[in-house]
């Protein structure tokens, strides 16, 4: 799990535990939490894409990912890996592409000096969403 700036590590765990699931998070160490969540930490150096780097080296095939990072989510789709967005999105192989164009658009546009209103906020109706579709695919792995 991408768990720099992620707002629904309490419900991975929850859930992940709910259905047997071990949660690896992976954060830079400048989001070192006192009291983190429960599953396994793992802390690696605060440059860009370090979080994003580890991840891809160590996920394997069946894995569930969850990121908000498109870019990385394009990357682990192609390993066979489950790939979902905090706000409960699941990332798609046959969709991705559109994705990262429009990614790829939105920051053409803020170099021109252009800026949008940014994400909208993250709401409770997300949260719900997230745990929802979490909760759903993880049933799914289960078999339940």
């Amino acid at each position: 799990m991408d768990a720099d700036a992620c707002p629904v590590k309490e419900e991975i765990s929850r859930i992940s535990r709910r259905y047997g699931f071990g949660v690896v998070f992976v954060a830079s160490h400048a989001h070192r939490k006192s009291e983190p969540e429960a599953g396994e930490w793992i802390y690696v150096d605060s440059s860009k894409e370090s979080a994003d780097l580890y991840i891809m080296n160590h996920v394997r095939s069946s894995d569930v990912l969850v990121t908000q990072d498109i870019g990385l989510a394009s990357l682990v789709l192609p390993k066979h890996v489950y790939a979902l967005s905090p706000r409960g999105k699941a990332y798609r192989e046959e969709t991705i592409a559109t994705a990262l164009d429009y990614r790829y658009l939105a920051a053409k546009e803020r170099r021109k000096g252009k800026y949008g209103k940014g994400p909208k906020a993250f709401t409770q109706s997300d949260r719900e969403t997230f745990s929802a579709n979490f909760e759903n695919l993880l049933s799914q792995i289960a078999g339940d």
